[in-house]
């Protein structure tokens, strides 16, 4: 648990049991173990990245590490999930204040890095998925390209085309090889900009592809 305390929590009316128990109690029956003993490491905290946290955090995923070396910014807001009160705050100690004020019962590692070749395999060891949520196309090719040779079995879900105002249903999943999922329409670019609304279908694509892939569903 977080830095929450036991007397904190039941200011709510409930025993920590019982409120962890109602704070899942819509997810799919039978999930809770194997999301909660899951670790999911996310690479980019920004648009696609604190949207999938929050929604992985949301549904109980054990164990999240959030990798990024920015900080917040006012240009973020309208896509991201961070207040005007964390401008200035790295994004991955602002995210983790953020998840922790609704699900005090997982575990949130911030790193504050840049992710580089030399150090993708101590950063992504441990993870059961690995989640790339970047915005620079040089930074997706260079994840992919070390996970690829550093943890072959190990599922990557990736994004590629969120940007604009283009019908959201453009957007899908598709698995490219054995190990690897991409979700996005493949075809904008961020020279469209970036907002809310297809920012996050594209996130919920990949924090649902991540569940899919807990639950044993990898593939349609």
């Amino acid at each position: 648990m977080s830095n929450f305390k036991e007397k904190q929590l039941q200011l709510y009316g409930h025993s920590i049991t019982d409120l962890q128990t109602q704070m899942t109690s819509r997810n799919v029956a039978h999930s809770a173990l194997p999301l909660s003993s899951s670790k999911v490491t996310i690479a980019g905290a920004g648009g696609l990245g604190s949207n999938i946290a929050i929604a992985l955090a949301r549904i109980g995923i054990g164990h999240l590490t959030l990798v990024d070396f920015d900080q917040v910014e006012l240009s973020n807001l309208n896509r991201q999930q961070y207040k005007l009160n964390q401008i200035g705050m790295a994004k991955v100690v602002a995210l983790k204040q953020n998840i922790e004020e609704f699900n005090p019962f997982i575990s949130v590692t911030p790193l504050q890095v840049t992710v580089n070749a030399a150090n993708v395999a101590d950063l992504f060891a441990d993870a059961d998925v690995i989640c790339e949520a970047f915005d620079d196309p040089a930074a997706k090719a260079l994840l992919l390209r070390e996970c690829s040779r550093l943890f072959p079995q190990k599922p990557l879900v990736m994004a590629s085309g969120m940007a604009g105002i283009h019908p959201a249903n453009q957007i899908k999943t598709k698995q490219i090889n054995q190990h690897v999922y991409v979700a996005g329409d493949g075809v904008s670019s961020g020279q469209e900009v970036l907002m809310a609304p297809r920012v996050m279908v594209a996130a919920g694509h990949q924090a649902n592809q991540i569940v899919r892939l807990i639950l044993g569903n990898q593939a349609d």
